[in-house]
C-alpha cells in the first residue's frame, strides 16, 4: 500500500519502514504484520500506565455518548471544571489559574504570551525571554525561539525572535552557568525565564542537579523575572516525583503540562498561572482580555481522559510503580554503563541514557541513530535514539521481562556497533 502520509521527523528519502500499528496494551505495540514491539519510550515520552488503560479508556467512551465538543470562550463543561480542581490540588499551590490548550508547544506558546502579556499590562518594558543552552521546547515559532538554535530549526531562522541564553550548567561549570543567567536578569530587560527542569530531553537527555534549579528560581524572583517550567516531559512522574520541580523545592510563576496529562491516551495541556499573572490581564475592558485559544481547547473527550488520569494518581500506587521501574533501570544501568562502548551512564527517576561512542560526530544527526533504531526494531523493540544518545523511558507498567529484553537488546547493539 502506498502511503500519503508525511511523518514527522522523519527522513523519507532512507525509505526506512513504517510499522502499521494496529492496536496496543500496556507495553507493547502490535503491527498488522502480526509482529510485536515494546514500547521502550513511552510513544514519544507520553504513555504514562500504559496503552489503552481501562480506566482512561471507559472515562473516554462515557463522556463520548455525552459530549464530544463545545466552544470554551466564555462557555465551560464539568470535564474541565473537574480537571482544573483536580490539577489545584495537586499542583504547586501558587498556581491557581488553569489555562487549556492542546499540545506542549501550546502551552509553551501560552506561557510566553502570559508573560509578555503581565508585563505589558503593568506597563514595563520587559521583552527578553531567557532560555537554557541546548533546550527544546516545541516546533511552533515561539517555541522554537526559545529552544536550541540548530539543525531543528535553521531553516526558519527569519521567523525566530531574539533570545538571551544562559550556558547549559555541566557538571563543574554549574557556578559559571548561573553567574551568566544572574547578569542576564541583571540587564532589567528580562521577561521570563524558561527551563526544562532536571532534564533538558530532545537536547540529548541531559541532566543537572535540583540545587541548581533552585538556584535558578532564586536569581529570577531577585531580578523580578517570571519563572517557567517546562514539565511538558519531566512531569506526571518521569524525573521520580510528580514534578521535577519539587525536588528543588521549585513553584514556579508559571508551568506547563501535556504528554502525561491524560496517561497519553489523547492530547491535551495547560499552561497554570498564579494569580498575579491572571489579575495584570483582568480588566472591565476587552481589549485587555487575554488573547489566546484553538478551536479544540478543553475538549471533554480530552478532559473526560484527564480527568481519569488525575483518580489514577489519587487513588492506585503510580508513585509506588515509578519508583519500583527507577530502581530496576539503575539496576540495569549499573550492569551496562560500565561497559567500554558506553558514555556518561546516567538516571533521572524512570529515565535512563547512555552515550554509545561513534566514530562519527555525536549530536542528533549522527548516522549511527538510522542504524540502531532499525536494530532495536528487528528485536522488537521501539527506541528512537538521541543520535548516539540510546535512552529508556517505558511506561510505569512495564514487566520486568519487558524491561529486561529491552537493556539486553541495548547490550547486544554494543557488541555490534
Amino acid at each position: 500500500m502506498t502511503s500519503s502520509v508525511w511523518h514527522p521527523f522523519t527522513q523519507h528519502g532512507l525509505r526506512e519502514p513504517i510499522p502499521l500499528v494496529e492496536r496496543a496494551e500496556g507495553a507493547v505495540l502490535h503491527t498488522a504484520d502480526g509482529k510485536s514491539y515494546i514500547d521502550a519510550i513511552s510513544s514519544w515520552w507520553v504513555t504514562t500506565h500504559g496503552h489503552c488503560n481501562p480506566k482512561i479508556m471507559a472515562a473516554i467512551a462515557e463522556q463520548a455518548g455525552k459530549l464530544d465538543q463545545m466552544i470554551f470562550a466564555g462557555w465551560t463543561h464539568e470535564p474541565a471544571e473537574a480537571v482544573a480542581a483536580g490539577l489545584r490540588e495537586i499542583m504547586p499551590q501558587n498556581l491557581t489559574r488553569v489555562f487549556f490548550s492542546d499540545s506542549g508547544s501550546t502551552a509553551v506558546e501560552v506561557a510566553l504570551k502570559m508573560a509578555l502579556g503581565y508585563w505589558h499590562a503593568r506597563g514595563e518594558a520587559r521583552h527578553r525571554i531567557v532560555v537554557m543552552e541546548h533546550s527544546y521546547h516545541g516546533d511552533t515559532i515561539g517555541a522554537m525561539s526559545v529552544g536550541a538554535r540548530g539543525v531543528f530549526n535553521q531553516a526558519y531562522e527569519p521567523l525566530l525572535f531574539d533570545v538571551a541564553t544562559m550556558p547549559f550548567p555541566a557538571a563543574g561549570a554549574e557556578q559559571a552557568a548561573l553567574d551568566a543567567l544572574e547578569a542576564i536578569c541583571r540587564k532589567g530587560d528580562a521577561a521570563a525565564f524558561i527551563v526544562e527542569p532536571l532534564v533538558l530531553g530532545a537536547g540529548g537527555m541531559l541532566f543537572y542537579a535540583p540545587e541548581t534549579l533552585a538556584r535558578m528560581q532564586e536569581i529570577c524572583t531577585q531580578h523580578d523575572v517570571l519563572f517557567i517550567a517546562d514539565e511538558v516531559m519531566t512531569g506526571w512522574g518521569r524525573t521520580g516525583t510528580l514534578l521535577a520541580c519539587e525536588q528543588a523545592g521549585v513553584s514556579p510563576d508559571i508551568l506547563c503540562l501535556s504528554k502525561g496529562l491524560t496517561g497519553g491516551a489523547v492530547p491535551l495541556a495547560v499552561t497554570m498561572a498564579n494569580e498575579a499573572i491572571f489579575e495584570a490581564h483582568w480588566s472591565t475592558d476587552r481589549a485587555k482580555m487575554f488573547f489566546h485559544s484553538s478551536s479544540y481547547t478543553a475538549n471533554p473527550l480530552a478532559c473526560a481522559a484527564a480527568r481519569a488520569n488525575l483518580e489514577i494518581w489519587r487513588e492506585e500506587p503510580v508513585r509506588e510503580r515509578i519508583a519500583v521501574l527507577a530502581k530496576r533501570q539503575a539496576q540495569w544501568l549499573d550492569k551496562l554503563g560500565s561497559f567500554c562502548h558506553f558514555d556518561n551512564a546516567r538516571q533521572c527517576g524512570t529515565i535512563a541514557a547512555l552515550d554509545l561512542k561513534t566514530s562519527g560526530e555525536g549530536g542528533y544527526l549522527d548516522t549511527l541513530a538510522p542504524d540502531l533504531m532499525a536494530f532495536f526494531r528487528e528485536r522488537g523493540i521501539l527506541l528512537r535514539p538521541l543520535g548516539n544518545t540510546v535512552y529508556v523511558m517505558p511506561p510505569y507498567c512495564i514487566g520486568e521481562d519487558q524491561l529486561a529484553d529491552v537493556w539486553n537488546a541495548i547490550g547486544e547493539a554494543v557488541i555490534s556497533f
